[in-house]
């Protein structure tokens, strides 16, 4: 914000700005030191993803625009500390956004109409930058919905809300990076790559950890935190039981198709039934 004030820019556009700057960066690192190198390569994807962060960048820019426009005109609450420092402001609006995200993701992978919009996130058989905004724009607006709802009705001035929306924006794009990197003891805390992809494996019952899209507290707090030595590899990101179109207006129709109504609530049920056996197996 301090950066947007004196350069004279305002939020809202400086929002766009910065966020394809740096997912652009986290792109030209990929080529640099990559994580598998076949994942820097096109799967017949890359048009349909970069329509994806377009799109998906247009509406949160929108979100961050109108948010602007509101602030002032819709009832909120005065509990908001804004006698607090800029930086801690952000971050209290982070911590309240990202709730709201773990709660909204989590949920989307145990209720069936949800996990078939969100679906599409998870369909990508490799991971590299664009991978942060490959969501169905209806599943974007449910999960950021409700946090970014809660800290306007607490009272948080809308250029702290495009702060951290902005932030958010970027680290989706190292979340996802095909990039070889470690936060070190950070690790714990954040939710990078690392992490993440353990998020993304094929099978979709493996998949139902990491949820958190900055933050790992939640996941810490609720047991779906997961971490291990081993590398996930380039062949087990994506999903097995589902054939999904790989054209941008495909994919929007997916989720409301009957091929996407019965892969998506299979994958579930087979969820459900697998994990109804192991807690009725006896303990050996």
């Amino acid at each position: 914000m301090l950066i947007w004030s004196t350069l004279g820019w305002s939020p809202w556009p400086a929002f766009f700005l910065v966020a394809i700057a740096g997912l652009l960066a986290i792109a030209w690192l990929e080529r640099v030191q990559p994580f598998e190198r076949d994942w820097n390569e096109d799967h017949n994807d890359t048009l349909t993803d970069a329509i994806h962060v377009l799109v998906n960048l247009l509406l949160m820019s929108g979100t961050a625009y109108l948010l602007h426009l509101l602030m002032g005109r819709v009832p909120t609450t005065m509990i908001w500390p804004q006698a607090w420092p800029i930086a801690l402001q952000v971050l209290l609006a982070g911590l309240i956004v990202d709730f709201g995200l773990y709660a909204m993701h989590r949920a989307s992978h145990h209720v069936p109409w949800l996990w078939r919009l969100h679906a599409i996130h998870h369909s990508s058989e490799r991971l590299y930058w664009m991978n942060g905004d490959r969501r169905h724009p209806l599943s974007a607006l449910i999960l950021a919905g409700p946090g970014l709802v809660a800290t306007v009705l607490l009272g948080a001035p809308a250029a702290v809300i495009t702060a951290w929306l902005t932030l958010l924006t970027v680290h989706l794009g190292f979340q996802h990076a095909n990039l070889d990197y470690s936060l070190g003891p950070l690790r714990r805390w954040i939710g990078g790559a690392e992490l993440h992809r353990w998020h993304h494996r094929r099978d979709y019952t493996d998949a139902q950890v990491n949820f958190g899209e900055f933050w790992l507290l939640w996941d810490w707090l609720l047991g779906t935190r997961f971490d291990d030595l081993k590398a996930v590899g380039a062949d087990d990101v994506g999903l097995d039981d589902a054939e999904f179109p790989t054209s941008y207006l495909g994919q929007l129709r997916w989720p409301f198709s009957r091929v996407g109504y019965w892969d998506a609530t299979g994958s579930m049920r087979a969820t459900i039934s697998s994990a109804e056996s192991a807690a009725t197996e006896p303990e050996t």
